[in-house]
């Protein structure tokens, strides 16, 4: 059955009032179809977090600063990327160049963006041949995804390069219970239609989770408006996922993870004045698999975790000439996979002590080329396929003494071919105090970088002489809960210092990459969550992050001093929910390029207040409709100096569950 056929019958089902809809993740399965009232606070379990640790793990216990959007608020806020979700996160930047499609980054605790790793079900999902080995958040939709753990600081010891400023994990839906089909359909402002297909279930040795949808928008000028662009720049996606695992024993099971991305982006020149470019398009295809296995012995005290992963990422863009660029003519191709194996040991050796020793190896390789025939004549470059191998061993002690006392301290050494070794720690304890609610926490570790394919090896600019980024961070937090829970606050202050950061240097009409420069942030973020009844979550968050390139002086690009959200859940009669955020973002510097003068200037970008409001309504057990409405005071912003960003939107859509 073609992507088109799926389409075909959900917005068929859709329009005969059958269909359950969802924009941003997929239905939920059998336990979520079903309205029923919130659990009491005796009867919710444990939170538990595994990105911290490595291990499944009550957050209580968790020094780590780490936020969980769990499947509960996906349905809820009814996003239909994974970046929309992250915009109220403490800690993290969101931002994105233009409308649905464009280029989008996320800066944690105002490292760089390619300074976070990117996780889907342990797949790493960073672009080895982009110049920063960093992941364009713009394809990624919310399509069965079960839940979000980001975690904040330096996160090298347990993940290695690439998480020198923390780790997003994305984590998918495994099926359970009886056979369960899904449709949805959906449509809204600015052209814009969304489909849906689910299918999980599962049976004493098998589970399966799979899902596909299409996502189209005709969109907004990706240039902004408001410097005399009109032409509108569309956007569509589409997605493909599944989950399948198999249990022939209860101490052995192994798990089959695929998730295939096509997007199609139309462009704009630069952005400013005179942005417009009705022939600028990019595509993208990206397809992540892995294989892994669970195997349990002596009792459970010994269990192995192993797996082996593999990350293809394919981009291309296309400029032709038109009446407003006569002289436009553009073709690039960009190529790059990692592969990765890695196996993990827990041994319980005491109620006290899980020992966690760790195995991987990984290779990355990439090839580019590139094509223009302007105003200056031809030009081609080539990027030739290179490739660099990675081996790592990293062990952690995880503490737990009296239910009162947790830590984690572990280390980590990583062997690259090309520069060596980088050794890297981090030590995170936690102090529970159940008598008073309350609860301390810290870290302190260090991380690395290793220098990119391509900026170790491009012909023109590489450096094989490079090592790698390092950091060092640490935080200190508390978290306290207020009449028997129903109140909860928590502050955490932290410190990151970034040396050798890797920077191009120019030696006269060219140059390279060196290390040579230094950046620091420092900040606070407090938070409030409110449950004043059974049926109402308050929650708020605040954000202040102080940057500094040590070099200049200057505050880094793109990272706002203050943001701050309030987000607001209401349960009404049980069959309507509404929810309803803002989000403030302070001004940011930027940088804008001028394309009449080919330069560049220092900027700031306004502060703006972004109000999204999302209601679902169950009509049966079985059938959902819902409306949201996204940047409800309509407001004008930019993410990026130049280009436009969307205003408000309306969108409704139904959902049925079979």
């Amino acid at each position: 059955m073609t992507t088109r056929s799926i389409v075909a019958i959900a917005l068929l089902t859709g329009a005969f009032g059958l269909a359950r809809a969802e924009d941003a993740a997929p239905p939920p399965g059998p336990a979520d179809d079903t309205p029923k009232a919130e659990a009491t606070e005796e009867e919710k379990p444990e939170e538990v977090v595994v990105t911290a640790t490595r291990l499944e793990t009550p957050a209580k216990q968790v020094g780590s600063s780490i936020t969980v959007i769990t499947r509960k608020e996906i349905e809820q806020k009814k996003q239909a990327t994974v970046l929309e979700l992250l915009r109220t996160v403490p800690g993290v930047d969101v931002v994105q160049a233009g409308p649905a499609g464009g280029q989008s980054s996320v800066f944690l605790r105002g490292a760089k963006s390619e300074h976070t790793l990117v996780l889907l079900d342990g797949v790493e999902l960073n672009d080895p041949i982009t110049p920063g080995r960093s992941f364009d958040w713009a394809h990624l939709t919310a399509d069965n995804v079960e839940r979000i753990e980001v975690l904040r600081g330096p996160q090298s010891t347990l993940y290695g390069s690439d998480a020198i400023g923390g780790v997003i994990n994305i984590i998918t839906r495994k099926g359970q219970g009886p056979p369960r089909v899904t449709l949805g359909a959906e449509a809204g402002s600015r052209r814009t239609f969304r489909e849906t297909l689910s299918v999980m279930g599962s049976t004493p040795v098998f589970n399966y989770a799979l899902s596909t949808a299409h996502f189209e928008t005709g969109g907004i000028s990706a240039a902004e408006r408001r410097d005399g662009n009109r032409e509108k720049d569309g956007y569509r996606n589409s997605t493909c996922s599944a989950r399948l695992g198999f249990s022939p024993a209860e101490n052995f099971d192994v798990d089959l993870i695929v998730r295939c991305i096509r997007g199609r982006t139309e462009n704009d020149n630069f952005g400013g004045p005179g942005g417009d470019d009705p022939n600028y398009t990019s595509e993208v295809e990206q397809h992540f698999v892995r294989a892994q296995g669970r195997l349990r012995l002596l009792g459970g005290d010994w269990e192995q975790k192993f797996g082996v992963s593999y990350s293809d990422h394919h981009r291309t863009t296309r400029n032709n000439p038109d009446a407003a660029h006569p002289l436009d003519l553009e073709r690039s191709a960009y190529d790059g996979q990692i592969a990765r194996f890695d196996w993990q040991h827990n041994f319980r050796l005491h109620e006290t002590n899980t020992l966690t020793v760790g195995l991987e190896t990984e290779r990355e390789s990439g090839k580019s080329r590139y094509h223009s025939d302007g105003m200056w004549g031809p030009y081609d470059s080539a990027f030739p396929r290179q490739s660099a191998r990675t081996h790592s061993v990293y062990v952690q002690d995880s503490i737990a003494l009296f239910e009162r006392f947790f830590a984690t301290v572990g280390f980590r050494l990583d062997d690259h071919e090309q520069f060596g070794s980088a050794f890297t720690y981090r030590v995170a304890p936690t102090v529970v105090i159940p008598e008073t609610g309350t609860r301390i926490k810290g870290s302190v570790g260090t991380g690395f970088k290793a220098p990119t394919l391509y900026q170790l090896y491009d012909p023109l600019y590489g450096n094989p002489d490079l090592q790698p980024e390092k950091s060092r961070g640490c935080d200190f937090g508390v978290e306290q809960d207020l009449f028997g829970g129903l109140v909860t606050l928590d502050a955490t202050c932290f410190r990151n210092r970034f040396k050798n950061l890797i920077d191009f240097v120019f030696v006269g009409w060219s140059g390279s990459y060196q290390n040579v420069a230094e950046a620091e942030s420092k900040g606070v973020e407090l938070g409030a969550t409110m449950r004043p009844t059974e049926n109402l979550t308050l929650r708020a968050t605040y954000t202040y992050t102080d940057t500094e390139d040590k070099a200049t002086g200057l505050e880094l690009l793109r990272r706002a001093r203050h943001k701050a959200s309030v987000e607001a859940n209401y349960r009404l009669l049980k069959a309507t929910n509404i929810h309803l955020s803002a989000a403030y973002i302070g001004p940011r510097k930027d940088l804008f390029f001028d394309n009449t003068t080919f330069t560049s200037s220092r900027v700031t970008l306004d502060s703006y207040l972004l109000v999204n409001l999302a209601v679902t309504h169950d009509v049966t057990k079985n059938v959902q409709v819902y409306g949201r409405v996204e940047n409800v005071l309509d407001q004008h912003y930019q993410e990026v100096k130049g280009y436009g960003a969307p205003g408000i939107g309306f969108f409704t859509g139904v959902r049925a569950a079979f």
